[in-house]
Formats: structure tokens, C-alpha cells, sequence
């Protein structure tokens, strides 16, 4: 059977990752468990994870390196050791006196302390963090925090969606999954000579590969260059999206230390400002994000006179494609930050966003997902490493400010061994030169947004956070057309439900709020 080495995108997150970068991705659920549920939640998800393993190939296996880490290593089959991967942890006793903290901020704090331990390459590379001690709901019920973890090596952002449809369900009682037992032989270990061949033969193929386009490669890419760099666009009548990104606190080199915080709009309300403004729903969270940026960055004295230009991750996935890997690449987009008009800034964000569309309809063909590898761990390595010590986001520009990822996701309500998923805010990697990752991903009745940072870059992340309320002001009191008004009614959500999914509000951090310091239990690894 012929091994499956990783791709060269793949592996890339593997050779980049160093103490200061980890390369996993997940989100921060909190979950309400049924009234009257008994026992230890970290059980109930084992049972559901051990009962769906199966259907999850992500899950179960490990990486297989090759001899001297001489190409990408290859994915071999494992057997998960379920109280190693799912591990609790219970938060310490609140203060006495004062007002009590609310459990989103305590899980955003659990998670800014959790989220950078990196995982471990000997095992499946994937960990789950149930966190307990969470205030009760609303309704009175028990809540519990779950922080997943997933390399990205092995998923992007569709990818995981994929996987989450395995593992959630839409109803209280986990549903039965068909699985057929698999009749491809196992794969534990591969035998040098084996790996070398393998490595050997891909290295070929790709080369064959990358030959043969080459001509059509070059093609696409002198004609979306004489696009893109077109007179019009030269003299600043364009998109802006073809410039490079203006200094902010955002772009400096990262420590091994996040804060992370959540936030969440509610969706129906922002399809129908969409619609009436003439907008698509990225076009909105895009607007959402470069308001709240720019609201940030004028209260800190910071806000550069030029845009500040997002990086956008693109999916090159064809639809049906659920397979564990990564099919992704980067665009660039101008957030008109420099526009104190909320209404031209919308319309700058359209215009550059349509822009992005046209150049990546014609290099979405030729953007390659996997390359030669023969040697390539060795460089990227060395250049991360040295990118970091150097210091080098610090010296050079930046072609990007910031990472904004939407990811569609279910739009139903959803459950987790039987627990109400109340939020499912993305938690994503920063690297040197761009400190905050904001990953969004439609959830239910809400958009729940996920805003990771470097901890030393942006220690008050959770004031960008909070103006995203502000930005969602500042969109619905957007003057619609009047043709528009007419076509679309507009359901006004009162200004605390757009931060109340579910009646779990987000709340402004107390003064008196106390600090989630989590300790694994003995089946986890402990804090670092």
C-alpha cells in the first residue's frame, strides 16, 4: 500500500511551528448539560469520541517521520489513549464578595492560558480541555467549557467543519452512526527503505507535475499581474488591496503567551443588512472587524492613516470534499480603516473584496497545494527560527496587519454529548508580523467571533472584543436605500441579545474578576 506522505502545504505547518508559533487550531465551546445530568462530563464526551473514532481518520493516526527529517513524513495509523486526549480541569473557587464572574470571560481566560501549550508528535495530534467550575446558566443549569485542539497539519478550516458533523449532533441524545468496518490493512510503522522510496517517488511526480504546468502557470499569472497593477489601480483608484500594510501593534514579532477573547452578532440581522446594503455576509464581517480595529487602534492614538489591509484565508476545496487536510490559500484585503464614514468604508470593503474575487478566480487553478519536498523541512525550519530571532516583522513591512477568517458553519442548534453547544467561537494560530488572528464562524442564530493575540502585542484583546458591539451600532445605524427598505424588513435585535446567544451574556470584565489559573489532572499534562 503506498504511504501517504503529507503535503507539502501540510507539512509546512509542522516545519513552521516553534514555541512562539504552535500550529493548532480548535474552538472554545461552552455548553449547558442537561437539567439533572449527574457525574463527570469528561466521561460522557470519552464515550461519544470512543463510539465515533471510526468515522474520524483525523483523529487516529500519527505522524511517521522520515530518516533525518529529510522530506514530509508520512501519516500512520494510532490507537488514541482517550483519557490522554480528552483531559479535565477544574477552575479554582471564586472570591467571596463582588460581583461573580461570568463563565465566557473565565473560559476566554482558560483558554488564553491553554491554547499555546503545544502538542505532542509522538500521538494523534488533536487534545480536548474540559474545563469545569463554570457559573450555572441562566436557566440554572450546569455549564461546562470545552477547548479543542487539532493541528493544522491535518485540517483547515472546511476540514474541521467536516469533522465536527461527525462529532455533534442536532438533537440531546447522540444520534447512531452507520459505520462500516474499513478493509484497508493498518498501517502502525513504515520501514526506512519503504520511506525512502516512497519520499523518492512523490519528489518525481511533483517535479513531472510542476513542469507540465508551467507554461499555463506563468500565463495566469502575467495576466492577474497586469491586472492587478494597472494604471487605475497604481494611481489609487483601484481596490487598495495591491499595497503594502501600514505599522500597528499587530505587526511585531510573537512570545509564547496569548490572550484570547470571543464575541458574538446574531445572524439573521446581519443576512438582512447584507441584503439591504447590497453587501455579501463576508463583505459585513469584514466591515465588523475594520470598525472595531479602527474604534481600537483611535482610542490607543494608533490608527495609521492608511488602511489597514487584512489577510484572507481562501479555500480551494471543491464542494464534497470532506477530506482531513489542508486546501487553502491567502488573499489580501483593503478594511478601508482610514475612512471615518461607516458608509464609505462598507463600500471600499466591496470593492475590494469583489477585486480579491476576480484575481483569485484566475489563480485559484494554479495555487498549489503540494511541491517538492526533498530538503524543504530543513529550510523552513532554519527560517523560522531565524525569522523570530531576528526579529525581522519588526524591521521589514508588512504586506498584512491582521488574519480574518470566516468559515461557514451549521445554523442549527447543536449538542456535544448531550450538552447544548451555547458557543462555538474559533480559536486560531498568530505568527511573527501579525499578532491577532479574528476567526469567525456562523453558529446557530449568531456569528460567533474568536480574537486571538499575542499576549504581549494586544494584553487588552478583550477591548477589541467588546468594540465589535460598537462596530454592529454603527452598521445598523446605516442609512438602507430606500429601493432596499422597501424589499427587506430588518429585525432589530436589542442591543444586549446581540451579545446574548442563547441567554449566556458576554459581559464586561470585572474589576474584581479572578484570574482562571487551570490544572490538568492526573491523566493531563500539567501547565506550563
Amino acid at each position: 500500500m503506498p504511504i501517504k506522505q503529507l503535503s507539502g502545504l501540510d507539512a509546512s505547518f509542522l516545519f513552521l511551528e516553534t514555541p512562539e508559533m504552535p500550529m493548532h487550531v480548535g474552538a472554545m465551546h461552552l455548553l449547558e448539560l442537561p437539567k439533572g445530568f449527574r457525574g463527570r462530563y469528561v466521561n460522557a464526551l470519552r464515550r461519544l469520541y470512543a463510539a465515533r473514532m471510526p468515522a474520524t481518520p483525523a483523529l487516529r493516526r500519527r505522524l511517521w517521520w522520515m530518516p533525518l527529517n529529510l522530506a514530509n513524513p508520512a501519516w500512520v495509523d494510532a490507537e488514541p489513549d482517550l483519557r490522554y486526549h480528552i483531559v479535565e480541569h477544574r477552575l479554582p473557587s471564586p472570591p467571596k464578595g463582588g460581583p461573580p464572574p461570568d463563565a465566557r470571560t473565565l473560559l476566554e481566560e482558560a483558554v488564553s492560558q491553554l491554547h499555546p501549550q503545544l502538542l505532542d508528535r509522538s500521538k494523534p495530534l488533536w487534545r480536548m480541555h474540559v474545563i469545569e467550575g463554570l457559573p450555572r446558566s441562566a436557566r440554572g443549569c450546569k455549564q461546562v467549557g470545552v477547548l479543542s485542539q487539532v493541528h493544522h497539519a491535518a485540517v483547515d478550516g472546511q476540514a474541521a467543519v467536516a469533522l465536527g458533523n461527525v462529532l455533534f449532533d442536532t438533537t440531546p441524545e447522540p444520534r447512531e452512526i452507520d459505520i462500516r468496518p474499513s478493509r484497508r490493512g493498518k498501517t502502525f510503522r513504515i520501514g526506512m527503505v519503504e520511506m525512502l522510496r516512497g519520499a523518492l517517488g512523490n519528489e518525481a511526480s511533483q517535479v513531472v507535475r510542476l513542469v507540465r504546468e508551467l507554461p499555463a502557470t506563468l500565463g495566469t499569472v502575467a495576466g492577474t499581474a497586469r491586472g492587478a497593477l494597472s494604471p487605475r489601480k497604481l494611481l489609487g483608484k483601484g481596490s487598495g488591496n495591491v499595497t503594502l500594510a501600514p505599522a500597528t501593534p499587530m505587526n511585531v514579532s510573537v512570545t509564547p503567551a496569548r490572550a484570547f477573547a470571543s464575541a458574538s452578532v446574531p445572524l439573521s440581522e446581519l443576512k438582512a443588512l447584507g441584503q439591504a446594503h447590497g453587501a455579501t455576509l463576508n463583505d459585513l464581517v469584514l466591515m465588523l472587524c475594520a470598525g472595531a480595529l479602527r474604534s481600537y487602534l483611535l482610542q490607543h492614538q494608533q490608527l495609521p492613516r492608511k488602511s489597514l489591509v487584512a489577510a484572507v484565508p481562501i479555500s480551494l476545496r471543491p464542494a464534497g470534499d470532506t477530506r482531513s487536510d489542508n486546501q487553502a490559500s491567502m488573499s489580501l484585503i483593503s478594511l478601508g480603516t482610514h475612512l471615518a464614514d461607516p458608509g464609505k468604508r462598507l463600500a471600499h470593503i466591496h470593492t475590494a473584496s469583489q477585486a480579491m474575487k476576480t484575481t483569485m478566480g484566475q489563480m485559484k487553478s494554479i495555487l498549489p497545494t503540494d511541491f517538492p519536498s526533498i530538503g524543504i523541512p530543513w529550510l523552513m525550519q532554519a527560517a523560522a527560527s531565524l525569522y523570530g530571532k531576528a526579529r525581522v516583522a519588526e524591521r521589514l513591512p508588512q504586506v498584512a496587519n491582521v488574519v480574518i477568517s470566516n468559515v461557514p458553519g451549521p445554523q442549527v442548534p447543536i449538542y456535544l454529548a448531550g450538552a447544548r453547544v451555547l458557543a462555538n467561537c474559533p480559536t486560531s494560530i498568530v505568527v511573527h508580523g501579525l499578532a491577532l488572528n479574528i476567526t469567525v464562524q456562523s453558529f446557530d442564530a449568531h456569528m460567533d467571533f474568536g480574537l486571538m493575540a499575542d499576549a504581549a502585542a494586544l494584553p487588552d484583546v478583550k477591548a477589541l472584543a467588546l468594540a465589535l458591539d460598537a462596530a454592529m451600532e454603527e452598521l445598523r445605524a446605516l442609512p438602507v436605500p430606500a429601493k432596499a427598505a422597501a424589499a427587506v424588513k430588518i429585525q432589530r435585535t436589542p442591543k444586549k441579545a446581540a451579545f446574548n446567544p442563547n441567554a449566556t451574556p458576554v459581559q464586561k470584565v470585572s474589576r474584581t474578576r479572578r484570574t482562571a489559573r487551570v490544572t490538568a489532572d492526573a491523566n493531563g499534562a500539567p501547565n506550563r
